[in-house]
């Protein structure tokens, strides 16, 4: 699933999962818009550079693939 070194983050805020994917893009690099993570970064939509939460719902539970609450400044 990956190629090298990641970066994990959780971010908060208001409507944060729609913001974020906003600066993410497209999920297809040639669709996404210009100056978006994904169109500069990506190479293909299997090759990504970057993933996102797609809901509220989804973010729980990836996060806590990787992160306790404790762990969670907030």
């Amino acid at each position: 699933m990956t190629s090298g070194p990641v970066v994990v983050q959780v971010l908060e805020g208001e409507n944060a999962v729609a913001k974020y994917r906003e600066v993410m893009g497209a999920t297809n690099p040639a669709q996404a818009a210009e100056g978006t993570i994904r169109k500069t970064f990506s190479e293909s939509v299997g090759e990504n550079t970057v993933h996102g939460s797609d809901s509220a719902e989804n973010a729980k539970a990836e996060i806590a693939q990787f992160f306790q609450d404790s762990d969670i400044a907030g």
